[in-house]
C-alpha cells in the first residue's frame, strides 16, 4: 500500500516540505501542472527553488532524482547564489537559463527529471505562435505545450506566474482552467510572513493554508501562525480596554487574531477602519447602536477588525479570554461551525476562558452563553451569564 502511494505522489519530506505538502493536498501529483502565482517579489522563486531542491534529495522513490529548474529571468550562476544562500546542497538539482519552451523539453527529454520548474510562465515563448513573450496568447500556448508534455511523460511540472495589478492580463488567472493546481502566495509588503493557498485544486481540498516566515535562508515555516496576528502579551496588565482576541477559521486552520478599537467623543474624524470590510463594520456598529443600546453616533470610531462594546463602556476585557461567535442583526450572538478546532487553538496558546455562543443546550436557547474553560487542553462548558453585562432593553435606555 505503501509503495501504491509512493508512486501516486512525490512526497516531501522536512517541515517546510510538510506544510506545502499539506496545501498540495498530500504531495506533487505526476504528470500534474502546477501553477504558483504572486506578486513580484513575494517570494515564489524561493518558495520554488526550495520545493526543488527536497524533491531532488527525496529518497521516497528509491533514491535521489534529477530535478530540472529552468529560468528565463536569471542566469544560471544567479540561481546557484541563490541556491547556496538557502543551503540547498545536492547534486541533483539541474539548472537551465532558457526561454524557447521546444529547446527545454528537447534537452530534458534524456534526463527523465523527477519534476520539472518554469519560472516563470512569462518568459518563455512557443515558435509559431503570434506575439511576444508575456503576452496572452504566448502563455496560453506555452502552457498548454507544458500540460500536454506532463501527461504524455508523467513528469510533473510546477510554474511560476506573476501577478500585475489587474491579476488577469498576462498573469496566471487566465491560466486557472489550464492547470491542475493553483496556488497563490501572498504577503505584506512590510511583513517578512508569507501564505500560501490553493485556489484551485483537482487532486485535494482548497481549504488548507501554509504559513512561512522569509529570512536570509529562506522560507521556514511558522509553528504557531496566530503569533503573526497578536502583538505582545502587556505583562503589566491584566486588564486592557480596548483589545481582545478572537478566533477565526481560514481553510481549515483556526488562527488566533488580535481586536483593537478606540471610540473618542468630539472627534472631526467619523471612522477609520482597518482590516475589515468598512460595510460589515457599520452593520455591527448599527447593531450596538439598537439592540445594545451604545451611544456611538457621536462618537469616532477607530478600528482594527472588530471589538467596540467594552471600549464603548470603558470594560476592560482580562488578557487570557478569547472570544469565538457571530453578531446577527437582532443583536444575538450566533455560534460558528469547527468551534472544537477553535477552542483547541485557544487552549493550545494558554487562553484559560472563551467567550461564545452555543445554539441549544438541552433543548433551550441562550441569548448570553458564556464561557469555555480549558482543562489540560479540553474544553469543559461553563456558563456565566451576562458576562459583558447585557441587559434588557428597558434598563440599558434607564442606564443611558
Amino acid at each position: 500500500m505503501r509503495d501504491q502511494k509512493l508512486r501516486l505522489r512525490v512526497f516531501l519530506s522536512g517541515l517546510f516540505g510538510s506544510e506545502v505538502e499539506r496545501v498540495l493536498g498530500g504531495g506533487l501529483v505526476p504528470g500534474s501542472l502546477v501553477l504558483v502565482g504572486g506578486d513580484p517579489g513575494v517570494g515564489k522563486s524561493t518558495l520554488v527553488l526550495q520545493v526543488a531542491g527536497i524533491i531532488a534529495d527525496s529518497e521516497d522513490l528509491g533514491g535521489s532524482a534529477p530535478v530540472v529548474y529552468v529560468s528565463g529571468e536569471e542566469s544560471v550562476e544567479q540561481i546557484g547564489i541563490r541556491a547556496d544562500r538557502l543551503e540547498i546542497g545536492t547534486e541533483e538539482l539541474y539548472l537551465y537559463s532558457s526561454t524557447d519552451i521546444e529547446d527545454i523539453l528537447r534537452k530534458i527529454q534524456h534526463l527523465s527529471p523527477r519534476a520539472l520548474i518554469i519560472d516563470s510562465i512569462q518568459t518563455v515563448y512557443l515558435k509559431g505562435v503570434a506575439g511576444s513573450a508575456g503576452g496572452l496568447a504566448q502563455v496560453k500556448e506555452c502552457t498548454s505545450a507544458l500540460l500536454r508534455f506532463a501527461k504524455t511523460t508523467n513528469i510533473p511540472i510546477i510554474l511560476i506566474g506573476h501577478v500585475n495589478k489587474a491579476g488577469d492580463i498576462a498573469g496566471p488567472r487566465v491560466l486557472e482552467h489550464i492547470v491542475d493546481v493553483v496556488l497563490y502566495m501572498e504577503g505584506e509588503k512590510y511583513s517578512s510572513h508569507r501564505l500560501l493557498r490553493p485556489v484551485k485544486n483537482r487532486f485535494g481540498s482548497t481549504d488548507e493554508l501554509g504559513v512561512f516566515e522569509m529570512s536570509q535562508s529562506g522560507l521556514a515555516v511558522v509553528s504557531n501562525p496566530s503569533e503573526i496576528f497578536l502583538t505582545e502579551q502587556h505583562s503589566d496588565s491584566d486588564f486592557l480596554a480596548g483589545l481582545a482576541v478572537a478566533v477565526i477559521m481560514d481553510g481549515s486552520r483556526s488562527f488566533l487574531i488580535e481586536i483593537q478599537a478606540l471610540c473618542v467623543s468630539g472627534s472631526s474624524v467619523s471612522r477609520h477602519i482597518n482590516g475589515i470590510q468598512s460595510s460589515r463594520a457599520d452593520m455591527i456598529i448599527s447593531v450596538l447602536i439598537k439592540q445594545a443600546g451604545l451611544m456611538l453616533q457621536e462618537n469616532a470610531i477607530f478600528l482594527n477588525v472588530l471589538q467596540f462594546a467594552a471600549v464603548s463602556w470603558n470594560f476592560p476585557i482580562p488578557n487570557n479570554i478569547a472570544f469565538i461567535g457571530e453578531i446577527g442583526l437582532g443583536g444575538e450572538l450566533r455560534s460558528v461551525p469547527r468551534m472544537e478546532k477553535r477552542l483547541l487553538t485557544v487552549a493550545k496558546l494558554g487562553y484559560k476562558m472563551c467567550f461564545h455562543r452555543e445554539s441549544i443546550l438541552d433543548g433551550a436557547l441562550y441569548n448570553t452563553w458564556p464561557i469555555q474553560e480549558m482543562q489540560n487542553g479540553s474544553p469543559q462548558a461553563l456558563l456565566v451569564p451576562n458576562l459583558l453585562g447585557l441587559e434588557p432593553e428597558h434598563k440599558r435606555r434607564d442606564r443611558f
